[in-house]
């Protein structure tokens, strides 16, 4: 089947006519209404990886792509699209109110891969409520804080992955530690130490192996970062894509071009040739002093990663909370107890000036 022809196609229920939404955490996609259960069938060919030079010449002719609807957020920038039939909808990063009749279409490299949420909405709330729960300097009343249901969504975040085959030549010096005694001090205060030196030594190679998967994320919005800390996800759990994954939750589309996106894989491919030269020269410290990298055999391809994305209100103050939609890991803005915080200094600075007291007492 020509992938052109798999447009954000949406199933229906052949026994009620509603739309089926994925389920997570499973292989189907289910009808809300009367419950009827459809297989996504992954009985397909291994993810595809593309030729990446052929695509960076001519964008393969729009091979493997599909028009996608897109509609863009005036406020933050956001290009996202969403597999459902809603009638109002909201930005999933700022929740500003986004216009139907803005919706455009636009070609999109297909995905390869994707890996689909591993649990419901929710959860997700209930991963926040603990972790407010947990939270040190914190008001007290934060357990009561709202959460915004309407605006929490699944967002499905592009990445590019590059694989290639790297070969480096390399020049540089080898550093092996040694230790001297030596003499400091005079008279009384004379004394002998071990003091660390470094004896360096040319050295010279090649090392060569396979980059798998390095991952480069396919938008640049500056307004919207997505935490580090819950960006980290099991990527053995990839599926071959299929629209169906998509059904019920929110699509951003890469901003970052390919030839962006392989512009930021070369450079990380030279820090992974950087640490195998240090590996091969060996010794206690390495100096690269040139170094001659070429990737060959480099392919590409599109994945989509799960993401929740929503927020909670606090004394009158929206704040922001991310859960990831594989791991569970939440990352979160949140307020802070002033008084609490006043009166933890303050008693340390009690218990600070008790210990001097008795400290002076026995002096």
């Amino acid at each position: 089947m020509n992938p052109t022809t798999n447009s954000e196609r949406k199933k229906s229920c052949v026994n009620c006519g509603a739309e089926l939404t994925y389920e997570p955490g499973t292989d189907t996609i289910t009808c809300d209404y009367c419950g009827h259960v459809e297989q996504i069938d992954q009985e397909v060919q291994p993810f595809q990886e593309l030729e990446l030079h052929k695509y960076l010449e001519s964008m393969g002719a729009q091979s493997h792509s599909m028009e996608l609807t897109m509609l863009q957020c005036d406020n933050c920038g956001a290009t996202q699209h969403v597999e459902d039939n809603y009638k109002s909808l909201h930005c999933v990063y700022c929740t500003m109110p986004l216009i139907i009749e803005d919706q455009y279409k636009e070609e999109w490299i297909l995905p390869g891969a994707v890996l689909p949420f591993s649990f419901k909405v929710d959860k997700a709330h209930q991963i926040f409520k603990k972790w407010v729960d947990g939270l040190w300097w914190a008001p007290n009343n934060l357990q009561r804080a709202s959460l915004s249901p309407e605006y929490t969504k699944g967002l499905y975040v592009p990445y590019w992955t590059f694989d290639a085959q790297l070969e480096s030549s390399y020049s540089g010096e080898r550093g092996d530690y040694y230790y001297v005694t030596v003499t400091r001090g005079s008279g009384k205060n004379k004394r002998t130490v071990q003091e660390r030196r470094t004896r360096w030594s040319n050295a010279s190679g090649n090392v060569s192996g396979f980059v798998d998967d390095t991952l480069v994320k396919g938008t640049n919005n500056q307004k919207i970062k997505i935490p580090i800390s819950i960006a980290s996800w099991k990527l053995e759990g990839l599926k071959t894509f299929d629209t169906s994954y998509l059904a019920g939750y929110v699509t951003e589309k890469y901003t970052i071009p390919l030839k962006d996106g392989h512009l930021k894989a070369t450079d990380k491919a030279e820090e992974i040739a950087k640490n195998w030269i240090r590996r091969d020269i060996g010794g206690d410290e390495q100096r690269i002093s040139n170094m001659d990298m070429n990737l060959s055999d480099e392919t590409f391809k599109q994945i989509l990663l799960p993401l929740y994305i929503s927020s909670y209100n606090y004394n009158g103050k929206r704040y922001n909370f991310y859960v990831n939609g594989q791991t569970g890991t939440i990352y979160g803005d949140r307020p802070y107890s002033f008084w609490k915080i006043f009166l933890a200094i303050l008693a340390g600075l009690i218990l600070i000036a008790i210990i001097v007291y008795f400290v002076n007492l026995q002096q």
